[in-house]
């Protein structure tokens, strides 16, 4: 009869074990001692389209620098709008008809104040634009017109006085050029 053998188990012994292998992390890296290596990232989402598929990427949040502040609008000019009204009351002096102030500023390079107005003859034009430029000439701050158009024939006079220019019509012609449609998005003061 066959004899069984007995097993024992064996003893550990006390020799030194060779160290494990360090394991590498997704990144290629090996994981520092005494800490479990990372766990590898889970590749990104799918997104199905008609088209094909293109991967769903966590979208950055960028910081855009501060914008410059901009002014609300036009210099403000008190007294380019003071001469306005001035020129415009010396022509209301002389029975001038329609008398409107036009606000150009932001709209326009030459000018910041257009003024129109209308007169019922040649005559009447001529001593409208007369008696603007006389009546600023004198005074505490006088004005001088850097250049004057029509005052002769007295249908169209231009008086430029730098940062208001003032257009006389007869009534007929204003009507024919119709400088107030030509700037229809300005602001108008309305004077008589």
């Amino acid at each position: 009869m066959a004899t069984k053998k007995k097993t024992t188990p064996r003893k550990k012994s006390a020799a030194k074990k060779a160290p494990a292998r360090a394991k590498r992390t997704a990144t290629g890296r090996t994981a520092p001692k005494g800490k479990a290596p990372a766990k590898a990232k889970a590749p990104a989402r799918k997104k199905t389209t008609g088209k094909g598929t293109t991967p769903l990427r966590p979208k950055k949040k960028l910081k855009l620098p501060a914008a410059p502040q901009q002014k609300t609008g036009p210099e403000e000019k008190p007294e380019a709008q003071a001469l306005a009204r001035r020129m415009a009351r010396l022509l209301i002096d002389k029975k001038a008809l329609d008398v409107v102030i036009l606000d150009v500023r932001g709209m326009t390079s030459y000018a910041d104040y257009i003024v129109i107005a209308s007169g019922e003859s040649d005559r009447q034009v001529s001593a409208m634009a007369e008696n603007v430029q006389v009546q600023l000439k004198q005074g505490d701050a006088p004005e001088r017109a850097l250049g004057t158009e029509g005052v002769d024939t007295g249908q169209w006079v231009l008086l430029d006085y730098g940062e208001v220019v003032a257009h006389l019509f007869l009534a007929d012609l204003r009507a024919h050029y119709d400088l107030e449609g030509l700037w229809a998005d300005a602001a108008r003061e309305k004077v008589s």
